[in-house]
């Protein structure tokens, strides 16, 4: 019925172009007998006053069908551009044949002059007709915010390229957004001072902060969505300081897509200020490796697992199995997926990767080609007061899944690791530096299955990380706590570190640590004061910051690399491989086997065993080591 009612709506539209276009055609041709006998209509032959009237009839046919082969009933003319000209223009150059051809025709014996001059009349009053609402329409909304300027919100464009362009017509045009662009900042020199839609561009990023002031500016908005990480980082850390609301446009893909519109817009977010760029990974290459395989995943209801689920059941796997100990999650994601994907052959599973015989079973019944291992505790301070959950869970947990996978015939097991496995200075960083080791030991044992593990950083928005309790903190009217002024971290986003899990997946030939280029380390205490400042308050007057002094095993800075391992090249220049490190996999079964009984036995000196495997592990003895 609604599309019924919108082409009613055209077909009038498109009848009343087409009446105005008929006596556009027969007003200025009569004109042109006018003008050329100096509008006196006396002086005027018969025989022209019968041409006029015998040739209109074919005139007004052949303008018509013409403007409707060139689609000019169908443009959105409050929305005229130079395309819309470009149409009229070339509409116009089809008709001279045919009105050539009807002269010819018609033997018409007309003056020279009354052809010359009805065409240019007549190429001039279609293209008046057709711009003049969008004219009318621009000075009427121009006119009524003269009595609003009160209420309009001021804007400032930061990019004076397609984008910018695309974005101010959109902004000038909607009945939905009572703003006024005032001005446009640019990098490029040779546009500081010209006009683009008419709005003047003012300076370079230099002069944000000036500008802002001078046009008494209240958002600003990016509309540079392919520029690089630090270049965007740099120019929203000067946005910042004016105190703006700020949004960006989101990615270049909406721009290919023809997507750039105001509803498009979103607010600038913490991850727009990490100052690198976006992972890329090749999904065709990543999806048809996972295509038609049985794919499980361990911890699949957590961040990082159930973000893989998201992005392996777009892969068209035959089979996605969760495996979970915590059903609430479990039962989200499954549902999540059931909803999105539901031809998906998909399995929701609970269960531990502590439980031996669990976990056979799964894998033993429902032979996985490909295991990425997410499951294990992550959370530092508590791990820190139950070292031997951490070891539990983690090492061992891996370990019986790396051997299920091997006795089983599982092709591919990927291990989430941590920067945190680094030089360990707590006891969850240790244990999955044991869990790389446990991969590293496995895959020079197994024949039929390759072993990797995938390093990053901290994930942004994850479960237990910094920036939702910034958020809350904030949201609470502070304080937002730091542990550190000076402590740092590498960051990244969920989608991120899946997409860097599965290509690792792809690259895997076994063995290796692979490793992101994670870009500069962020100081966690500009991060809040960057949050605070995007939240629209100022820190330390409106929201106070707040410092409490590293929390037990926190370090202030990561490290993604041990100086041993090395460094190698990828087809993805983000990702890295870190050389196998060489150790007695006999002695290291061994201290398995112990670490396996201190934990069941709640040891108290679980930490001290650990340091005895893992020689890089410091552990902090000024805290109590709790069991």
């Amino acid at each position: 019925m609604r599309e019924r009612k919108t082409e009613m709506l055209w077909i009038h539209k498109a009848m009343l172009l087409a009446f105005m276009d008929i006596l556009i055609t027969l007003a200025v041709y009569l004109a042109a007998l006018l003008i050329r006998f100096d509008f006196l209509f006396s002086r005027i032959p018969e025989e022209y006053i019968q041409g006029y009237i015998w040739s209109m009839p074919f005139w007004v046919i052949a303008t018509v069908v013409v403007f409707y082969a060139f689609r000019l009933y169908h443009s959105v003319w409050r929305l005229a551009s130079v395309a819309e000209v470009r149409m009229i223009l070339t509409a116009y150059i089809t008709l001279i044949p045919v009105y050539a051809a009807g002269i010819l025709f018609m033997d018409l014996k007309m003056p020279r002059s009354y052809y010359c001059i009805g065409y240019v009349l007549s190429v001039c009053a279609t293209t008046g007709i057709r711009f003049s609402y969008r004219i009318l329409r621009a000075y009427s909304k121009r006119n009524s915010q003269v009595f609003n300027v009160k209420e309009r919100e001021h804007v400032m464009i930061i990019g004076a390229g397609a984008v910018g362009q695309t974005l101010i017509k959109e902004l000038i045009n909607s009945d939905k957004m009572n703003v006024k662009v005032c001005c446009i900042i640019d990098d490029n020199p040779s546009k500081i001072g010209k006009q683009l839609e008419g709005i003047p561009i003012v300076g370079d990023r230099y002069d944000i902060i000036e500008m802002a002031a001078k046009y008494d500016i209240d958002r600003i908005i990016y509309a540079i969505p392919a520029t690089t990480g630090k270049n965007r980082k740099d120019i929203l850390n000067i946005c910042k300081e004016t105190k703006c609301r700020m949004q960006t446009v989101p990615a270049v893909y909406q721009i290919v897509n023809g997507e750039v519109n105001v509803s498009k817009l979103r607010n600038v977010e913490i991850t727009d200020l990490l100052g690198r760029a976006q992972v890329k990974v090749n999904n065709e290459e990543i999806f048809a490796a996972i295509k038609g395989k049985t794919v499980m995943v361990t911890g699949g209801g957590g961040s990082i697992g159930s973000e893989l689920c998201r992005q392996i059941a777009h892969a068209e796997p035959k089979q996605l199995i969760i495996f979970e100990i915590y059903e609430n999650n479990a039962y989200e994601i499954q549902q999540e997926l059931k909803r999105t994907y539901p031809n998906l052959n998909l399995k929701a599973l609970i269960g531990s990767v502590r439980n031996t015989n669990r976990i056979n079973w799964v894998i033993e019944k429902y032979r996985p080609d490909i295991i990425f291992h997410a499951a294990a505790h992550k959370h530092v301070p508590l791990m820190e007061d139950s070292p031997n959950e951490a070891i539990k869970n983690n090492v061992i947990g891996t370990y019986k899944t790396a051997k299920a996978a091997t006795k089983y015939g599982v092709k591919k097991f990927v291990l989430i690791s941590t920067d945190k496995a680094v030089n360990p200075t707590n006891i969850m960083g240790a244990s999955k530096r044991l869990c790389e080791m446990v991969v590293q030991m496995m895959n020079r044992e197994s024949s039929n299955t390759d072993f990797v593990a995938v390093r990053f950083g901290n994930v942004l928005g994850s479960n237990g990380s910094v920036i939702p309790l910034f958020k809350k903190q904030i949201a609470e009217g502070g304080p937002v706590t730091v542990t550190d002024k000076n402590i740092i971290r590498y960051f990244m986003t969920i989608p991120e570190a899946v997409s860097l899990v599965l290509q690792a997946s792809y690259y895997a030939k076994g063995g290796e640590i692979f490793v992101l280029d994670m870009g500069d380390p962020v100081k966690i205490d500009d991060m809040a004061r960057n949050l605070i400042r995007l939240s629209g308050y100022k820190p330390d007057v409106d929201i106070m910051v707040e410092y409490t002094g590293l929390r037990p095993g926190e370090k202030l800075f990561e490290e993604l690399l041990m100086d041993e391992e090395g460094l190698q090249e990828t087809e993805n220049e983000l990702i890295h491989i870190g050389k196998p490190i060489d150790m007695d996999d006999e002695w290291f079964k061994e201290k398995l086997h112990e670490l396996d009984e201190a934990s069941r036995h709640e040891d108290g000196h679980m930490k001290e065993i650990v340091a005895e495997i893992v020689p890089t592990y410091h552990i902090d003895k000024t805290k109590h080591a709790g069991a």
